[in-house]
């Protein structure tokens, strides 16, 4: 089922979101050669107690970080550790935030300092076709337009979208109804209709689209070893637009105001 949310529930993950772009920013900051992703979950989580609110993966189904660091070849769901960030490596950060029962959640593929120009392709690619999803999450329209956006500007990139992990609905619950793929059909698929609040996640690899999953039951790797990188931000389907409720881009935007066009 999914649970739509009223305008004041939609402010309160905005709220949330805020947080969580603040922690965005102050890991922006700290991404360098030399810094391990430990020492980025420690400061994440450090920053999102101290604003009353706590890391929403923290123990969730029990993952034991705080953020998810995914380097290079990894996909999703890095466990923080000893990795150590060198000049040239690309690390996804997922951050999700609870402020007051409710969920924000959101995720940056960063440049560890000069990276390749086939780093660079994926990235801008991946963060483009994120801004594609955007502008099709209004009402009236359906999953699929969301989802075929993504797809058709990375592949029209000569890359691939990872067919196998999808978006989400957010709210109270880190996982709602529905799943948003980032593949799909224009037209096709569930109505979005106001109220409706999504995490819509491409997740998009350099080279082919299989994935594997790593010993420690957690991280998800491209399989043949190619880049991958994450972009994600929370969505609010309104009557005025869509509302980006972690607005990492600009975050000196109100997020209280809907998303540009």
């Amino acid at each position: 089922m999914i649970i739509k949310k009223s305008p004041a529930e939609i402010d309160q993950m905005a709220a949330a979101g805020e947080i969580l772009v603040r922690t965005m920013d102050l890991l922006a900051g700290k991404i360098r050669p030399g810094v391990t992703t430990l020492e980025l979950d420690a400061a994440a989580e450090k920053y999102i107690r101290s604003q009353g609110a706590t890391p929403a993966f923290k123990g969730y189904r029990g993952f034991p970080g705080s953020i998810c660091a995914s380097p290079n070849d990894m996909v999703v769901h890095g466990i923080p550790g000893k990795f150590k960030l060198q000049r040239g490596d690309i690390i996804s950060v997922d951050i999700g935030v609870v402020k007051d029962g409710w969920v924000a959640d959101a995720a940056r593929t960063f440049p560890v300092g000069d990276v390749s120009p086939v780093a660079m392709h994926l990235l801008d690619t991946t963060r483009e076709s994120l801004f594609k999803a955007v502008e099709q999450c209004r009402v009236g329209n359906r999953l699929g337009d969301v989802s075929h956006a993504v797809q058709q500007h990375v592949e029209g990139a000569g890359l691939s979208i990872v067919r196998s992990l999808v978006g989400h609905g957010v709210g109270r619950d880190m996982h709602e109804e529905p799943q948003v793929p980032n593949y799909g059909s224009p037209g096709k698929g569930t109505p979005l209709e106001e109220g409706m609040v999504l995490a819509v996640e491409p997740m998009v690899n350099a080279g082919r689209h299989m994935v594997r999953m790593g010993d420690d039951g957690w991280a998800i790797y491209s399989q043949d070893g190619s880049l991958a990188a994450h972009f994600e931000f929370t969505i609010a389907i309104t009557a005025a637009g869509p509302r980006i409720l972690t607005p990492w881009h600009h975050p000196e935007a109100s997020a209280s105001a809907p998303a540009a066009a």
